[in-house]
């Protein structure tokens, strides 16, 4: 299989260098040289965001004057090279002013304008970019991505209005390969979190999920980023993590002129009004998110004692979701060379969702050939003997409440823009779910009726007893960002280097303090196992008498140490100070066409630090008379069940030292083709120190089986791990036209372990709950990478493209599940991986087809991928072998989607905006086979397919405000995980349960 990969990779080189070649070859004797150059581009209302005919268009240099046409459109020819001003008017509109368009020998220059309401009287003055806000429409997005040294895409605010994205995770969903893993975190091109680095206005950021050193990008709301950017291929001044890709999300800056908006909106789910929603007493969040206190570790005097508050759900009402917004910005001309500018913005969500459809089966299978069966817990799975089974029928409900807001300030004084932005969120989530296995009992009893004491399944009460388990979770998230960020022209003349005429140097900065936190107090974890009214036999002999039912502890492991109540603490905070510096050495060549060369150098100092502290009741054995319908943890909660500290939990500090330095050069060779390429020398130091807790267990090594950590030396399980890489990277653009472009682009570039993976400590989130085990012995993963895409941009408003890329990666980091003396999960060096694939994109405005069609636009675009990873020996001989009979050599890579599906269709009439969004993933691996220790199978997990369709409609009232509806999730579908194998048969459903539709009515004021 490596040498079919290897072998059409070169195949595809070849062919695309042998292409590019006769291109060139052809383009020079077809094309002669054009001196005059042009000017086109389109004008549009900046108010309602549509194209503005009958605008005059004036170039104060000669004279000449044009008028924008029906579709705003306008051009100029055969303009001797040089710089001109373009003035741009139309009555009842603040005119523009553009100065420094440059007009290059034989080539035409694209300036699409912005035209906004006079609804005041102002002077008009340039704007900078460190203070320009206008980077969220699509033609403008679509210019950075033309002009771009790397492969990039990006969805602007406009499109996520009309999607009705609500963050920057479902927004990441719009853009051509990409989409969002457990709904937060960013996945291109079919590689993952690690592979993904993920940043706010190029600042790489910290983050406090437990698992993985990975953004979440649903913290960071619409109404305040301005784009997302993906960028696709690695160049030097990227970090040197962003296999996959680099995710940027833009925030919203100073507006051109003084803008004020307000929104506000409702929302209902069509799973949450009218449900039995699911809270508990004390649950829910609060205004603002922040508990008061109330979920404070409770003790009286020197010990613990019974403690306050509800251990499982109740029915309650469903809350009302709601949004709202506010923003506004402005700038100031100081004086004539000095120019300041601000802007704000607030937001306030309320959330929540419901489903009582989810099913989660745990399955296995016992014998070759055989079909999959309830996998048993604590016992051999037998009747007659004493075990669980986990077949999970789920009832689910969570509420939330985010608010935040984004101050930016920027500061123009002539060459040199400073700016200043500070972003904080705040994020409460209280879920409530409720699990119950009913179905085990039946799968081993067929027939079974818990009503009848006589039965052999009510006799037989611990095979595969009903259980019931109840979780209570409430979260706090916290981002906060402080950004200073600089760009200045440096006062140096010009000078000349061989046929190179370099121009004075820019020099820009970033320093920045982040950090991140998560908050879990008191997540509470009840379990209990029912025990049916069952025939006894009784005295005299031959007569019989029934039990009453009753409910006892379920225990989630096998363990004494261990209740059926578990109460856990968790408070993880990541802090981020940051350090860039890149100085840009522009140049003409030989031919006047601009290079440039670039070094830089960058710095991360990140420190995490983990508690938790977890409660059981451990040694309480309990019984509650009563039938199937009973609360049973409403009545626990009311009697004496003291909690004592478990003594399990590793508390640890770790830090993550990034240094870089990097050298780049973009050169063009002629007006059409230009070489991209540079190293990035990157050093990475990963470090923990562990607190670990008395009773806290480790693995030495596999075989040795868990020890007491008391017994080990800190030096075998504190780890300190450092690598030094160099990271190259070599690109092209070929520019045929105009209109068409080649991109070919190769790198390599890196994947890092987390502070969890590398440890070899028992770690578990709560007592009972799955447990993980690091690896010391884990190593970064090193990817080389290879894109090609082709751009076609035949008129305004249309797009077509094409791209390949493949990514050959060793020591591939996954996740897998061993079942040796206890069930756990590790991480593991799988020795290579392979992943390839094509992306195809299209934008059409179909009325420059057809004009009855004006204002109708269509988007289109796909991603096949298919990948693998090839298995360790011992892992492949483990499936081998005959008494499990499932040979896999290699598999799918984990989180790697078959295909990705973007349609949409939007129509603009006058004041009326209409969109229609589908979107498609495809079957994705979550979790690889596993072996138990009885010889058991347990078959790859995959997510099925799904499918989301999406509907808006906003109409203009007067000059300020808009109402929107929207419809998100029309087609409602099953969110499901199977089991997979060919060696099992079918699909089987591991885990499934739908999300609903949502509903909303939104209303929007600009001035």
């Amino acid at each position: 299989m490596k040498g079919f990969f290897t072998s059409n990779v070169r195949s595809a080189f070849a062919f695309v260098l042998c292409l590019l070649a006769s291109w060139l070859a052809i383009g020079a004797d077809a094309q002669a040289w054009q001196s005059a150059g042009s000017i086109r581009g389109v004008v549009f209302d900046k108010d309602f965001e549509v194209v503005l005919p009958g605008a005059e268009v004036l170039i104060l240099e000669n004279g000449q004057r044009t008028l924008s046409g029906a579709q705003g459109d306008y051009a100029f020819g055969e303009l001797v090279p040089g710089a001109y001003t373009l003035i741009v008017s139309k009555a009842g509109y603040v005119r523009q002013v553009k100065p420094g368009v440059v007009v290059s020998p034989g080539r035409l220059t694209d300036l699409d304008v912005w035209l906004a309401g006079d609804f005041t009287d102002m002077e008009e003055f340039v704007v900078e970019d460190v203070l320009s806000g206008g980077t969220g429409t699509e033609a403008a997005l679509l210019d950075l991505r033309f002009n771009s040294s790397a492969l990039m895409d990006s969805v602007g605010a406009e499109l996520m209005s009309r999607a009705g994205a609500g963050d920057a995770a479902a927004a990441l969903k719009l853009v051509a390969g990409a989409t969002v893993q457990d709904g937060k975190f960013a996945v291109i091109r079919g590689l993952p979190d690690r592979y993904v680095n993920s940043q706010l206005n190029g600042i790489r950021l910290p983050t406090a999920d437990e698992d993985k050193r990975a953004v979440q990008l649903d913290q960071f709301p619409s109404a305040v980023i301005e784009s997302v950017q993906v960028t696709k291929t690695f160049t030097p001044d990227q970090q040197g993590d962003a296999s996959g890709g680099a995710v940027n999300v833009d925030l919203k800056g100073v507006p051109d002129e003084a803008t004020y908006s307000f929104k506000a909106q409702y929302s209902v789910n069509s799973q949450v009004a009218g449900s039995d929603f699911l809270t508990y007493d004390g649950g829910g969040v609060g205004t603002w998110g922040k508990d008061d206190g109330g979920r404070d570790i409770q003790f009286s005097g020197p010990g613990p004692n019974d403690w306050d508050g509800a251990v499982g759900v109740k029915e309650g009402s469903a809350p009302i979701d709601f949004k709202l917004g506010a923003s506004g910005g402005n700038k100031w001309e100081i004086d004539r060379d000095t120019l300041m500018g601000a802007f704000g913005s607030f937001f306030y969500e309320r959330d929540s969702s419901f489903y009582d459809n989810g099913v989660n089966d745990s399955l296995w299978q016992t014998s070759p050939g055989e079909p999959l069966i309830p996998e048993s817990k604590q016992g051999p799975g037998t009747p007659g003997s004493d075990f669980n089974t986990a077949l999970f029928d789920v009832t689910s409900a969570s509420q939330s409440v985010q608010w935040g807001g984004l101050a930016s300030l920027g500061l123009d004084l002539d060459e040199t823009q400073l700016g200043l932005n500070f972003l904080y969120t705040h994020a409460a989530d209280d879920k409530a779910t409720l699990a119950e296995d009913t179905r085990g009992k039946e799968f081993f009893y067929p027939g079974y009726d818990p009503n009848d004491p006589t039965q052999d399944g009510n006799k037989d009460v611990d095979s595969a007893p009903y259980l019931r388990s109840e979780t209570l979770a409430y979260t706090e998230r916290t981002t906060k960002t402080l950004q200073l960020t600089g760009e200045h022209q440096l006062p140096f003349g010009e000078f000349s280097l061989g046929a190179l005429e370099f121009l004075p140097p820019l020099v820009d900065w970033s320093l920045s303090t982040s950090s991140a936190r998560l908050y879990q107090p008191d997540k509470r974890q009840f379990g209990a196992s029912y025990v049916p009214g069952t025939e006894q036999d009784s005295f005299p002999p031959g007569s019989t008498f029934i039990t009453d039912p009753f409910w006892t502890e379920y225990k989630p492991a096998a363990n004494i140490n261990v209740g059926n109540l578990q109460r856990t603490w968790r408070d993880i905070t990541e802090e981020s100070d940051q350090l860039s510096l890149n100085t840009k050495l522009p140049f003409t060549q030989w031919s006047g066409e601009e290079g440039f060369v670039k070094l830089g150098v960058f710095a991360d100092d990140l420190k995490r630090t983990y508690d938790q502290a977890s409660f059981t009741n451990a040694n309480d054995f309990w019984t509650i008379d009563g039938d199937l319908t009973l609360n049973v943890s409403e009545i626990f909660a009311t009697e004496s069940h003291p909690l004592v500290a478990a003594n399990i939990d590793v508390p640890y500090t770790g830090t993550q030292k990034i240094q870089a330095l990097y050298s780049m050069l973009e050169l063009p060779l002629d007006e059409r083709f230009k070489l991209i390429g540079g190293m990035r020398f990157e050093s990475t130091r990963l470090k923990t120190e562990l607190s670990p807790e008395s009773d806290a267990q480790w693995f030495p090594d596999e075989g040795a089986g868990a020890q007491f950590l008391a017994d080990a030396d800190p030096s075998e399980y504190n780890q300190d791990f450092s690598q030094d890489d160099l990271l190259p990277a070599l690109g092209m653009q070929f520019k045929a036209s105009d209109q068409f472009s080649i991109q070919i682009a190769a790198s390599k570039t890196v994947a890092r372990q987390t502070f969890k993976e590398i440890t070899p400590i028992l770690q578990q989130e709560f007592l009972g709950g799955p447990v993980f085990i690091g690896n010391p012995d884990l190593r970064m993963s090193e990817l080389l990478n290879f894109d090609i895409r082709a751009d076609y941009r035949p008129m305004e408003g249309s797009l077509y493209s094409v791209s390949w890329f493949y990514k050959d990666i060793t020591d591939p980091i996954e996740r897998v599940e061993k079942i040796n003396s206890l069930t756990y999960t590790t991480a593991v060096n799988y020795p290579e991986g392979h992943l390839f694939g094509w992306e195809f994109e299209m934008r059409q405005d179909l009325g420059r087809w057809h004009e009855p069609l004006d204002g109708l636009s269509a988007g289109f675009n796909a991603t096949f991928i298919d990948s693998q990873v090839t298995l360790p020996d011992d892992e492949a001989a483990e499936f081998a072998d005959p008494d499990i009979g499932a040979p896999m050599p290699t598999r799918d890579m984990t989180g790697a989607p078959e295909h990705l599906l973007n349609l949409n269709l939007t129509y603009d009439i006058a004041d009326t905006q209409i969109g229609l969004f589908y979107n498609l993933e495809g079957d994705k691996l979550v979790s690889g086979a596993a072996t138990a220790a009885k010889n058991y199978y347990i078959p790859n997990i995959y997510a099925t397919s799904v499918a989301t369709l999406n509907f808006g409609i906003s109409q203009k009232i007067g000059k300020h405000t808009k109402l929107q509806f929207q419809v998100k999730n029309l087609l409602n579908p099953e969110i499901e995980e199977v089991y997979r194998s060919e060696y099992t048969g079918g699909d089987v459903t591991k885990s499934s349960y739908t999300k609903g539709i949502d509903f909303s009515l939104s209303l929007t004021a600009s001035f």
